[in-house]
């Protein structure tokens, strides 16, 4: 039978998984890169300007993303706690995204707004002094560091070789508003910023985030 002969080889078994897995995928990943709503930016949103772009990578550079995700579902439970679920057309210009599942602490992707600078200065250097039960960790030592406005806009020319739109006034105001601004500063500017120029965020009513 022919099947006993596909059991018997592990080779060519191997080979037809593998197949299969190849073909699987191409048929989920292929057609999302032809559709419009995933590989074009949603309306109102625009590339990162310079602090805000310096304070992503620190996100990413401290690995906020291994507790708080960046994609709210369309689950009711969801949208009710953080607000409109997350799309694709909001993250195009996210290198790397920062969707995610992992939540021990809660999602951040409408954040944006929701607290003072005053606040997220407080629960950065010390999270439980605004949160009593939060196992987050400090980030005391982003007050101390600055920005490199250098290594901001080499990262904005690879971004816009990469096909961001910047423009020559997006790199002329980089020196203005990035000297003298410290990492910390930097961080809350990413984070005051998150969710904030979403279109579905717009039109919905404003809820309050639950710490």
């Amino acid at each position: 039978m022919k099947h006993e002969i596909l059991e018997k080889n592990v080779g060519l078994m191997a080979v037809l998984i593998l197949l299969v897995i190849v073909v699987g995928g191409l048929v989920e990943i292929v057609p999302l890169m032809f559709q419009a709503q995933t590989i074009e930016p949603a309306p109102g949103i625009k590339p990162y300007p310079p602090l805000r772009l310096a304070g992503r990578d620190i996100y990413v550079r401290e690995g906020c993303y291994g507790c708080h995700s960046q994609m709210i579902r369309t689950l009711a439970s969801e949208t009710l706690r953080y607000g409109p679920f997350s799309t694709a057309g909001e993250s195009v210009y996210d290198r790397p995204f920062q969707w995610g599942s992992k939540r021990t602490g809660p999602d951040l992707a409408r954040v944006g707004g929701r607290y003072s600078e005053d606040w997220h200065r407080a629960h950065l250097k010390n999270p439980r002094n605004v949160v009593p039960e939060s196992n987050m960790p400090g980030y005391p030592w982003l007050s101390q560091a600055l920005v490199d406005p250098a290594l901001v806009e080499r990262k904005m020319r690879v971004l816009k070789w990469l096909g961001d739109p910047y423009t020559d006034a997006d790199f002329a105001s980089i020196h203005d508003t990035v000297t003298g601004q410290t990492e910390m500063d930097a961080l809350i500017a990413y984070l005051q910023g998150l969710g904030t120029t979403s279109p579905a965020v717009a039109a919905a009513p404003a809820k309050a985030a639950a710490p």
